[in-house]
């Protein structure tokens, strides 16, 4: 049987339990569905696993960067250092909550924000740096956090691709200044749609919580419970960013086979590694030398066409041919059409970012995906290059 005669494979497809979707009946028969007592249990969980005090569960990962932003209070021309090599969402938050993007180059080997250039671009509107987890893989936080001390700046970790990532033994939110994790379908556990903010600092946590629910002092579970009070003020002009018990009601269960899911990524990856090694039509990613733990969120080597025979976008369409699921992750940021006009961002400003940008594709990855659908993946590939 050909690739043609058999089922789609997607790029990813999410794992829920039986013990999640009987939670969310049951969340559904309570009556309570919207924050009550599964997000409270879910974020006692999270700050359990990720070894944090604060955790703070939003309806996405985006919610979480943009409450974070305007919680610093930003000021017109107030600049945010990160990397081109992201989602939109990274760079959008920064200029919805009043600031300025200004991006470093990436590591061509890890894709991650090159922690030597930043430096370089801290001024004096500089108000803080945005890392991105890029795939899973720390970025090295030593370093940048060194920086970020010497200069008086916070970091926000972009951490949407990062739940369960490790840093020199330490988990990504146990330490530093501000993470923001994503639970979206495609991330290594989901909610759906989700994300939470995680901290040390208590007041910045005080301050998402009060923007996520319009600016209220009060949350509907502390005014429509028995013992609560319909009464509320508005204290700061707040937003509708706020995770429901549907949603946490699969978070619980996903954070308790978050590791499984990690290892089984972790196999397939370093599969694909092994398969595709000396194959000229690629070049994989390379691995830091400091300790890590890779969550795996993507797998994405980069194309190159002279030895392919074909571009990415050509290489997808034949994949899709072959009923075989591959994704886009990312368009370098700068190159968009809002960057470029607003921000004066040039093709030849991140040439590494660039270069990537042009090549990258994510191949599939799931805890679920067998060892006999990645060998498809590859005999896949095979049939297309010989094309």
């Amino acid at each position: 049987m050909t690739n043609k005669d058999q089922e789609f494979l997607p790029f990813s497809r999410p794992s829920i339990s039986q013990e999640a979707i009987d939670e969310v009946v049951a969340c559904l028969k309570s009556g309570w569905i919207t924050t009550g007592p599964r997000v409270r249990q879910f974020e006692e969980d999270l700050k359990t696993y990720v070894g944090a005090p604060y955790a703070l569960c939003l309806t996405s990962a985006t919610a979480g960067l943009h409450l974070v932003l305007t919680a610093l209070r930003l000021k017109p021309g107030d600049e945010v250092i990160t990397t081109p090599m992201t989602f939109a969402a990274t760079l959008n938050t920064i200029v919805l909550a009043g600031g300025r993007p200004v991006c470093v180059d990436v590591e061509p080997g890890t894709y991650n924000m090159d922690v030597a250039r930043v430096e370089k671009a801290v001024t004096k509107r500089t108000r803080a740096i945005m890392p991105v987890h890029f795939a899973g893989l720390p970025v090295d936080l030593d370093p940048l956090y060194d920086i970020a001390r010497k200069h008086n700046l916070r970091v926000i970790e972009d951490a949407a691709h990062a739940i369960g990532t490790e840093y020199k033994g330490k988990r990504i939110g146990s330490f530093g200044d501000i993470q923001v994790f994503s639970f979206h379908p495609n991330k290594n556990m989901t909610t759906g749609e989700g994300g939470c903010v995680v901290t040390r600092d208590e007041q910045l946590a005080s301050d998402v919580a009060l923007l996520r629910f319009h600016g209220m002092d009060r949350e509907a579970w502390n005014r429509f419970g028995k013992s609560g009070s319909q009464h509320y003020e508005i204290v700061a002009p707040g937003y509708k960013y706020n995770m429901m018990d549907i949603q946490a009601a699969l978070g619980i269960h996903q954070l308790k086979a978050l590791d499984g899911f990690i290892r089984r990524r972790t196999e397939l990856a370093l599969r694909y590694h092994e398969l595709l090694q000396g194959w000229p039509e690629w070049t994989l990613t390379a691995a830091p030398a400091y300790g890590h733990r890779h969550a795996w969120h993507l797998y994405t080597p980069l194309i190159n066409p002279d030895r392919a025979g074909r571009d990415r976008d050509a290489f997808m369409l034949g994949m899709k041919e072959r009923n075989i699921g591959t994704g886009l992750h990312y368009r370098a940021v700068h190159l968009y059409p809002y960057y470029r006009e607003h921000f004066g961002f040039k093709r030849g400003n991140f040439p590494n970012a660039e270069s990537i940008s042009d090549r990258i594709v994510s191949l599939p990855l799931f805890p679920s995906m067998t060892d006999g659908d990645q060998d498809r993946v590859i005999a896949a590939m095979r049939d297309l290059f010989r094309q």
